[in-house]
């Protein structure tokens, strides 16, 4: 997701209020019908796996409506009759035709129903074409709301485009609309008015000039693709390009803009892009879409992730629109739209959570990757300093885990908390090149697949080597901070965890004042800090690398 959620900029004064009862996960929230159908992975939809879509869309920008089809090529996972796949209400199924014929259908909410005349047995290859037509959901504030974006460029010409993370792809097209499900190859097909252009995912395949004064670009993606990074932008758009030597051999490099911002983009998207490429694979891996390219395409709206199509709109400015989010002055010196929506390749297109409430998978590794981009280009000290200036956007006030099944995300704080989070794993192992090792691990462990929250963190935990479970745990499902408590005990000076996690004892620096810091590792019980000299005057903890409470009694 691109950073949709402008968290508020709160300076933490004090303890966050701790619950002595372990809280509930999320607080009670009504969910509908509609909700759990958009949220689940029902019946009618672990009976298929996707494997190719072709999305053939018409755009009729003057009245604001598309028309189409879309080709849904699947695996059946076991025998079914009644398949589920996904449009909003507000846009008609025209038809939906097997073997060229009609198949009976009906609608739920935003779930349409299909029928086949026969069983479609396990492990059989099928596929069915939707025909659909309509208004669809005009975006008014993208990225923060989803849907289509209608805009002019400052020379009046149309300037439209979709984005639709969160609210689902289904918004202005049918697909099978979960996260657990990647299309393993895609064709986009978006018709647009004679005289502008589309740029949509991958590589473009073709331009045909049609007869009714339309032009149809052809792109294809050769890589797993989730439903909310398919795009569509509409514009008078021209082009230029560059490469990159990387991992993999010759990156190409595209970029897509408006004419008025031809030469700004040439030198800013470089000085940019090119640095981010460098910084990242390093840390992560290879570029994961080496087949479909790296782009950077202008939007009217501010940015989002969509894979090898990157929406900037960050008006060439360094920082979020010219505005530092951790208040240190390190993130003045990089476009943060460039960066932020560029770590999406690795954690959310490359890595993708299954189910939304494990958004957090995405952002707190994107957030966190702002650091690792600051350390590979200006040291290691100046990337610790960025990410706990992001500590000022933390406000606790629900866990990071949203609730399954039911498509909701958790706390805006899987942005900041999250990186603060990951810095502080980082610095529990004391390895660097093991934390290295580790983030590229992930991406050529899963590499473009879909995962769950318990694949992520016991992976980092296996990795380790140490039981990373209940950090994770305490940090990301419930909202509260750990408090680390000092007292004096049967006369000796002594430590625990005051914690809703389950057998927490995370390991923490502490020192005597002047001193170095030194490892303790406190349970929930009181037990002696074995450090010479230390007590309840002189006693710091690293706050820099550790974000806890702290209580000396």
């Amino acid at each position: 997701m691109n950073f949709k959620l402008l968290y508020p900029l709160l300076i933490l004064v004090g303890l966050v209020p701790f619950t002595s009862n372990a809280q509930l996960l999320q607080e009670k929230e009504a969910f509908t019908h509609a909700d759990s159908l958009r949220g689940n992975l029902t019946a009618p939809r672990a009976c298929y796996d996707i494997n190719y879509y072709h999305l053939d869309v018409k755009f009729d920008i003057d009245h604001k409506a598309i028309s189409g089809s879309n080709l849904f090529k699947f695996t059946a996972t076991h025998d079914f009759t009644l398949l589920q796949f996904d449009l909003f209400a507000n846009l008609s199924v025209d038809k939906v035709v097997y073997k060229g014929k009609p198949l009976p259908f009906k609608r739920d909410a935003n779930a349409v129903f299909v029928t086949f005349p026969k069983t479609i047995t396990k492990g059989s290859k099928d596929q069915f074409t939707v025909y659909y037509s309509g208004k669809p959901t005009i975006a008014l504030n993208a990225p923060w709301d989803g849907g289509v974006v209608y805009k002019q460029d400052s020379l009046k010409k149309p300037w439209v485009v979709t984005a639709c993370e969160g609210v689902g792809a289904s918004i202005w097209w049918p697909n099978k609309d979960h996260l657990s499900d990647e299309v393993d190859s895609m064709l986009i097909s978006i018709s647009v008015p004679k005289g502008l252009k589309d740029v949509s995912n991958g590589r473009l395949r073709k331009v045909t000039p049609l007869k009714d004064g339309y032009t149809k670009f052809d792109w294809f993606v050769a890589n797993p693709i989730n439903n909310y990074d398919v795009v569509a932008n509409i514009g008078d758009y021209v082009h230029f390009g560059d490469t990159y030597m990387g991992e993999k051999g010759k990156l190409t490099m595209d970029y897509w803009v408006l004419p008025t911002s031809l030469e700004k983009a040439k030198k800013h998207f470089s000085a940019n892009a090119r640095p981010m490429l460098k910084a990242f694979e390093h840390w992560f891996g290879p570029y994961p879409f080496y087949e479909d390219g790296y782009k950077l395409v202008e939007t009217p709206h501010l940015g989002m992730e969509h894979q090898s199509a990157t929406a900037y709109g960050n008006h060439f400015l360094n920082g979020y629109l010219g505005y530092d989010m951790s208040g240190t002055g390190w993130g003045l010196k990089w476009d943060y739209i460039i960066i932020h929506e560029s770590g999406h390749e690795w954690f959310g297109n490359n890595i993708t959570g299954k189910d939304l409430g494990d958004m957090w998978i995405h952002e707190s590794f994107t957030c966190y990757s702002e650091s690792l981009f600051i350390e590979d280009n200006w040291g290691k000290k100046a990337g610790q300093d960025y990410n706990f200036g992001l500590r000022e956007g933390i406000n606790n006030d629900s866990p990071v885990v949203g609730p399954y099944n039911v498509n909701k995300e958790g706390s805006g704080d899987m942005y900041p908390k999250g990186a603060v989070v990951l810095n502080m794993v980082r610095t529990i192992i004391n390895d660097d090149e093991k934390w290295r090792a580790i983030l590229r691990g992930l991406n050529k462990t899963f590499y473009h697949q879909t995962v769950t929250y318990d694949q992520v963190v016991n992976y980092i935990t296996e990795q380790s080597g140490k039981n990373l479970l209940p950090v994770f745990d305490q940090y990301l499902r419930y909202k509260d901070l750990p408090i680390l408590e000092f007292a004096t005990v049967r006369g000796k000076f002594s430590a625990r965890w005051i914690a809703n996690a389950k057998d927490f004892a995370m390991p923490v620096l502490v020192r005597a004042k002047g001193g170095e810091y030194k490892f303790i590792t406190p349970t929930t019980r009181f037990t002696p800090v074995d450090i010479d000299g230390v007590n309840k005057d002189n006693i710091e903890v690293d706050k820099l690398n550790f974000y806890v409470g702290v209580l000396v009694d």
